[in-house]
């Protein structure tokens, strides 16, 4: 299923300067590849080879099937890694497979393969604090093919990338701008962490950038008068009544950032969670806003242009406090600086 077998174009960690790291690809000594024929997943191993080959009759190639997963493993003050809630991310890609109708990866076979691919890469994980270990799983139809159904063969693979903290500096807010464009249909994919989505971002988000923003924001497809999500990630608003306000929708990708957020605003903050309505022309309820992911944990929304007119939260310039809180407890977790809830954290070495 892979090409030569060759480990050349590896950068030695010897040469990366950790102050410096972006969210760029760079190949890694090993990724972990598993088949799927006659009905279930082979054992897996690792290859240093990094170039798939596949059928040209790949159904990942012509009707998308196929999803994806992010993670991060980090290196923390005592040497150990840790990988942040690995189970929550193999259990939205068995929800992705499901949708796409692909075999599910089981949550053992999934953890495990993170785990190797974290262990043979472990001098690709950056010193603590300076960013962390990016894994990327992915399940991809393939098999000799060319009707419009499920494929005869799949392959899971993961592999790794050593990435820098997101903010340079601290975090900045970010001006975002609303798009005409629908990011997903209703009743469709929008939920699923499947490559149609971002590439259906891929216009309306560099049309934003060419006019000055960090990205586009996406509101509902159906009626256009909610927000969904901003960008590739999910959006949050605080609130002056110490409310916590994320968008609810069967088009809302479901982000373990969010989830995890959602769980520490409200037992750590002490903030009421709120799953709803963020109506676009009710932006005066919020004094914060935020989007959150796997890469940049959370970008502080400084204002959102929507008809003309730029809505500004709590600086354009300036961290909200609730903002900054719900960070700094969130990357300590991540890092083993702060005390994870049970089940949060599954230790490597």
């Amino acid at each position: 299923m892979f090409g030569h077998k060759s480990n050349e174009g590896v950068m030695s960690n010897e040469s990366i300067n950790w102050d410096k790291l972006g969210f760029d690809y760079i190949k890694t000594d090993k990724r972990y590849l598993s088949v799927w024929r006659n009905g279930e997943w082979d054992k897996g191993t690792l290859t240093e080879d990094n170039v798939l080959h596949i059928s040209e009759g790949s159904t990942a190639l012509h009707y998308g099937q196929q999803c994806f997963e992010g993670l991060k493993a980090y290196r923390c003050k005592d040497g150990s890694i840790n990988l942040f809630r690995p189970d929550q991310n193999a259990a939205r890609m068995q929800r992705s497979c499901d949708r796409l109708l692909m075999p599910r990866v089981s949550t053992e076979q999934f953890i495990e393969a993170c785990k190797q691919v974290v262990k043979a890469n472990e001098k690709f994980v950056p010193p603590h604090g300076k960013g962390a270990l990016y894994l990327r799983p992915f399940v991809i139809g393939t098999g000799d093919n060319i009707g419009v159904r499920t494929a005869p063969e799949f392959i899971f693979s993961v592999f790794a990338i050593p990435v820098g903290s997101y903010f340079k500096g601290g975090m900045t807010p970010h001006k975002f701008l609303i798009s005409d464009f629908d990011r997903a249909a209703p009743q469709g994919t929008g939920a699923a962490k499947v490559g149609g989505n971002y590439a259906a971002s891929l216009q309306p988000g560099y049309e934003a950038k060419k006019a000055g923003f960090a990205d586009c924001i996406y509101l509902d497809p159906l009626t256009h008068k909610k927000i969904e999500e901003v960008g590739s990630a999910n959006f949050f608003g605080i609130t002056a009544n110490n409310e916590f306000v994320t968008p609810k929708s069967i088009s809302v990708l479901p982000g373990i950032t969010r989830l995890s957020l959602m769980e520490l605003a409200a037992s750590r903050l002490g903030l009421k969670v709120i799953e709803g309505d963020v109506e676009i022309d009710k932006l005066d309820r919020f004094i914060e806003a935020g989007a959150c992911g796997t890469a940049a944990v959370i970008t502080p929304i400084g204002g959102i242009q929507y008809n003309g007119k730029l809505h500004v939260f709590h600086s354009e310039t300036e961290v909200g406090p609730v903002t900054q809180k719900l960070y700094a407890e969130l990357t300590g977790i991540q890092s083993g600086d702060v005390e994870a809830p049970a089940g949060w954290i599954v230790k490597v070495a």
